[in-house]
C-alpha cells in the first residue's frame, strides 16, 4: 500500500513539473527571429543588411540565449513584393518555427505579414514600414510598430514647414500603400496648420525618371513639393529636381521620409537645407554614438539609419520580455513588452501602447551645409524635439478594433 501511495505522489509531482513547464517554456527549445526586408532594392541601404547586423548585435549583447535556450537569427529578401514576403513568412512559421518577424519595410508587404502573424500567433516587430494602419484599422495584438509611422512624419515635417510659410503643397507620391498613407497624413497636417494642397501625382514604385512628375509639380505653382516616397526614389527625385532648377526658382523641396543614408548618397551640396523628421540620430548623445560606432565597424564605416537602430532596440526589448514572461508565445510576450518601459540607446522615454505603437520622441532636423559639417556623417542639426505623445496619433483616433472594443 505504501509503494502505491509513493507512486501516486511521484506521479503528482511529475504533473506539477510538467504543468509548470507548460506555463513557462520556449517552443522547440530555441527562439527564432527572422529579419525580413529589402536586401537588393530601393530600401536596401536604409534597411537591408544593416538591419540584419543590428538584430545580430541585439542577440549577441543579450548573451545569445534567453531562459537558457539559444537564439537563432534568419534573414531573407522580400524584394518589396507582398507575395514573396508572404511565402517567406509562411515557410518560416510553418516549417522553421520562427517566433518573431522583424523589420519588414514596404507597407504593402508589412500589411500582408501583419495578417499572417496575427492569424498564426507570431510576433511582428516592425521598424521600417511607414503605414500608420499597422496600429490603426489593421492593428494586431501580436504587433509592435517601433520606429516611426506616416502620421509622425507628416505632423513633424508637414506642420513645421507650413507654419514657416510653406502653405501651398504639391505631392509626388509613390503609388502603393505607404506613399498614399504618407500623402494623406501630410495633407491633413498641412490643412490643419492652415495650408492648402494644390494637387498630387502618383509615381510608379520604384522609378528612376521623375521628370514628368517634377514638371507637373513645377507647373502647380506650389511653394512646397512634398516627396511622399523613400529610399532611392527620394534620392532620384531630389537629384533631378536640382538638375531642373526647381529650388533655385523658389520652390521648396521636402522629403517626407528621408534617412541619413539618403543624405549621404545625395551629398551635402545637394541635400543641404532639407528639413525632415527622424526618429533617431546616431550623433544625438553618448549612448547613440557608442552603439553606432560598434555597428559602423561591422558595416564598413557607414552610420546606421533610425530604422536599423530601431531593429536593435525592438529585438532587445522582445528578448527582455521573453525572459520576464518565461515563454516565447507571441501574445504573452507582446503583452509583456507593453508593460515594460523602453529605455536604451534608441530612446530614454519609450512606451508601448495598447494598439502596439511604441511612442517616443521624434526630431525635426535640418541637413547641414558643407561648412557646418565637421566630421564624417555629421549631417543633422536638431531644430526641435517633438514629444512622443505629440508626434504620434492619439490612441483613440487610430481605429484599432481591439482597442475600441476594450474601451466600450
Amino acid at each position: 500500500m505504501k509503494q502505491v501511495f509513493n507512486a501516486v505522489l511521484a506521479a503528482a509531482a511529475l504533473v506539477l513539473v510538467a504543468g509548470g513547464s507548460a506555463q513557462a517554456q520556449i517552443s522547440d527549445g530555441v527562439v527564432k527571429i527572422g529579419v525580413l526586408n529589402d536586401q537588393s532594392g530601393a530600401y536596401s541601404d536604409l534597411s537591408g543588411q544593416g538591419s540584419v547586423v543590428a538584430a545580430q548585435m541585439a542577440i549577441d549583447d543579450f548573451g545569445g540565449k534567453v531562459k537558457g535556450k539559444p537564439i537563432q537569427l534568419l534573414s531573407a529578401d522580400h524584394q518589396n513584393k507582398p507575395d514573396v514576403g508572404s511565402n517567406i513568412a509562411n515557410r518560416w512559421i510553418d516549417v522553421d518555427h520562427v517566433d518573431a518577424i522583424v523589420d519588414v519595410p514596404t507597407s504593402s508587404v508589412a500589411l500582408a505579414i501583419q495578417e499572417i502573424t496575427r492569424n498564426k500567433d507570431v510576433a511582428h516587430l516592425n521598424s521600417t514600414a511607414g503605414t500608420s494602419d499597422l496600429t490603426g484599422k489593421a492593428c494586431s495584438p501580436t504587433t509592435v510598430h517601433w520606429t516611426y509611422d506616416t502620421y509622425a512624419q507628416a505632423h513633424g515635417t508637414g506642420t513645421a514647414i507650413t507654419k514657416q510659410g510653406g502653405d501651398s503643397w504639391f505631392f509626388i507620391t509613390a503609388d502603393y500603400a505607404f506613399g498614399h498613407a504618407l500623402e494623406t497624413d501630410t495633407a491633413a497636417a498641412v490643412k490643419e496648420a492652415g495650408g492648402k494642397v494644390l494637387g498630387s501625382v502618383n509615381a510608379p514604385f520604384p522609378t528612376t525618371d521623375f521628370s514628368s512628375f517634377l514638371l507637373q509639380a513645377q507647373g502647380s505653382g506650389a511653394k512646397v513639393i512634398g516627396l511622399a516616397n523613400a529610399g532611392t526614389d527620394t534620392i532620384n527625385a531630389i537629384k533631378q529636381a536640382h538638375e531642373f532648377g526647381l529650388t533655385k526658382a523658389g520652390q521648396q523641396l521636402t522629403g517626407l521620409l528621408t534617412f541619413i543614408s539618403d543624405v549621404h548618397s545625395l551629398g551635402l551640396d545637394t541635400a543641404q537645407g532639407l528639413i525632415l523628421t527622424d526618429a533617431w540620430y546616431w550623433d544625438h548623445d553618448a549612448d547613440s554614438r557608442a552603439w553606432a560606432k560598434r555597428w559602423s565597424q561591422k558595416m564598413g564605416g557607414r552610420m546606421p539609419t533610425s530604422v536599423q537602430a530601431g531593429v536593435y532596440s525592438a529585438v532587445t526589448h522582445y528578448l527582455k520580455a521573453i525572459d520576464k514572461a518565461g515563454t516565447d508565445e507571441a501574445r504573452k510576450v507582446v503583452d509583456t513588452m507593453k508593460t515594460m518601459p523602453v529605455n536604451d540607446m534608441f530612446t530614454k522615454n519609450g512606451k508601448i501602447r495598447a494598439d502596439g505603437r511604441m511612442v517616443h520622441d521624434m526630431y525635426l532636423v535640418q541637413v547641414k551645409t558643407p561648412a557646418e559639417s565637421k566630421y564624417p556623417w555629421d549631417y543633422f542639426k536638431v531644430l526641435r524635439t517633438i514629444p512622443g505623445d505629440e508626434a504620434f496619433r492619439p490612441l483613440d483616433k487610430g481605429g484599432c478594433p481591439f482597442v475600441q472594443s476594450a474601451g466600450k
